[in-house]
């Protein structure tokens, strides 16, 4: 099935995520503050849902910042991209606000915080793990160990995808588990719904019942009564002397 319009989905091709790279950092060495309208296009670009999940690239901040520099930077992001200072383009403007807004929440929180420069972490990890594995095959086969990881930018550049899917990865895990605790939640209050309804129609048929007991007692002694009766008259009638049939004379 295919990702929903702006949700991150499983297979993000590697092409998306070196265009998108390529473009923000040539944006950024040019401008390194990029206009309203630019940081507007960069946080609502296609596939920024997917991007935004990590929140020192919405913030465009060095993972290492001190929570003052954080602090800073939310405030002259927020200042560019709010809907006060884009009356022409309000609506794209409370979504990208929206967006910068969240990342910075999620870094005030320390444990969320800790969070993302563990996935960040992970990324860096798992890329060098990978250029080691590429250069010990290398040695292996006899050719040289040069790879393009040996770039600073092009090694920077696949921790960033890397890191990316990361967040992609445990973004799916998140909403999957929320998608079953809410069928759990859902069936568990179905169940309970049908439990009351059953202890109220329990309740119902047992006043009912109470209710016409008296009635079925009395019919009851009626029916007694009346079979009774039809019985001693039954037995009167056995006990009657027998006729006596007069001798013709002739």
């Amino acid at each position: 099935m295919a990702a929903a319009e702006g949700e991150p989905s499983h297979s993000v091709s590697d092409e998306l995520f070196q265009n998108f790279y390529t473009e923000v950092k040539q944006i950024e060495k040019r401008d390194s503050v990029l206009t309203s309208k630019q940081q507007i296009d960069r946080l609502l670009r296609p596939g920024a849902s997917y991007f935004n999940l990590n929140p020192f690239e919405v913030l465009q901040i060095d993972p290492e910042a001190t929570d003052d520099e954080l602090k800073k930077r939310f405030r002259a992001l927020s200042i560019l991209v709010h809907p006060d200072k884009n009356q022409d383009d309000p609506d794209r403007a409370q979504k990208a606000f929206e967006a910068v807004d969240k990342a910075y929440k999620l870094l005030l929180d320390p444990e969320q915080k800790k969070r993302a420069l563990d996935v960040i972490e992970a990324g860096k990890e798992y890329v060098e793990h990978m250029v080691k594995e590429k250069k010990k095959q290398l040695k292996k086969d006899g050719k040289s160990q040069d790879v393009e990881e040996d770039d600073p930018e092009l090694f920077k550049q696949a921790i960033y995808k890397q890191t990316m899917k990361l967040f992609a990865e445990l973004e799916i895990k998140r909403k999957e588990r929320e998608a079953k605790e809410m069928h759990e939640r859902k069936r568990a209050r179905e169940e309970e719904i049908e439990a009351a309804e059953k202890a109220k129609r329990d309740r119902e048929w047992q006043k009912n019942f109470e209710e016409s007991r008296d009635g079925r007692v009395d019919s009851w002694r009626t029916f007694q009564a009346k079979g009774k009766k039809s019985k001693e008259k039954k037995n009167r009638s056995f006990l009657k002397p027998p006729k006596v049939k007069m001798e013709q004379r002739e």
